[in-house]
């Protein structure tokens, strides 16, 4: 048998390993660090695990929608009052137009504004909620997002339906001035009137829940509960310790913290608050309805 003479001169390249550059791009998004205990997280696992670190439990925030998913059975429900968008009223400018920060939470988020207001059933019992969206401009609270709350009340208080807002916002939008700190009173005279008529209204605090949402409508729930470690208050940390010159206690303004000083009723995980809720709906007679 005659072997060719050109396997011989064949030459041998070296084995080739891939860059840090190129195993970098293969993987890349792929896994998501856990702020809280720093372990690496297969992102598939996270969202199976309704985005909670499954090692220490630390809450990822989710979008509004998702959040709809994870309350409503099956994650069904049918919005309500999406058109709605913000203007411009004041033709506000800093580092950039607040029309053209519309625009850009617009596109980067695909909603027409800070919150999403929807119905559905949690555990059988139809429900009225309003979502908000931490992405959309730190989840601020402008004329718009006042205007969509006070309307998801109105039509609990219409359909006598039981009222849940869950809370993620950095507070007033400063862009719209008075016409955001309105919004303040607006909402929490509709709530009222809700109150007043006996329809449970549950308030679900998240990380972060701050300024004039948590000065209204956050702490005004007949139940009052949060996910662990949000932090919650008006005036952030640092503008307190500036201003009172001391340094502020452990956890200070986390919802633990809030719960043993009587602020919150309780804090409860994210997989837990339809079993809560529902059992609250029980007591409070809502279910049936």
């Amino acid at each position: 048998m005659m072997i060719p003479m050109t396997w011989f001169k064949r030459e041998k390249k070296p084995l080739q390993t891939p860059s840090e550059e190129e195993r970098t791009v293969r993987t890349e998004g792929l896994f998501i660090k856990c702020d809280g205990c720093k372990a690496i997280i297969w992102k598939k696992d996270l969202e199976a695990n309704l985005s909670v670190c499954p090692k220490c439990s630390f809450h990822f925030r989710i979008d509004a929608h998702r959040r709809l998913q994870v309350l409503f059975d099956d994650g069904v429900y049918e919005e309500f009052d999406q058109g709605l968008r913000s203007t411009d009223p004041l033709e506000f400018v800093d580092t950039k137009s607040y029309k053209d920060r519309l625009v850009q939470a617009v596109k980067s988020t695909g909603g027409n504004e800070a919150v999403v207001s929807a119905e559905g059933r949690l555990h059988g019992v139809a429900t009225i909620c309003s979502s908000m969206e931490y992405r959309f401009i730190g989840g601020s609270m402008g004329s718009v997002v006042g205007e969509k709350i006070t309307r998801a009340v109105e039509r609990s208080l219409k359909d006598r339906k039981p009222l849940i807002i869950v809370s993620a916002s950095g507070g007033a939008r400063m862009m719209e001035s008075f016409l955001s700190l309105m919004q303040m009173a607006k909402i929490s005279a509709a709530l009222a009137r809700l109150h007043e008529v006996g329809l449970p209204y549950i308030s679900i605090l998240t990380d972060p829940t701050t300024g004039g949402v948590t000065a209204s409508y956050a702490m005004l729930g007949d139940l009052n509960i949060a996910e662990p470690k949000a932090l919650i208050g008006f005036a952030g940390p640092r503008v307190i310790e500036q201003t009172i010159r001391q340094k502020l206690p452990e956890g200070f303004q986390r919802s633990e913290f809030l719960v043993e000083h009587g602020m919150l009723d309780a804090v409860v995980h994210r997989k837990d608050h339809r079993d809560y809720i529902g059992d609250w709906f029980r007591f409070m007679g809502a279910a049936g309805r």
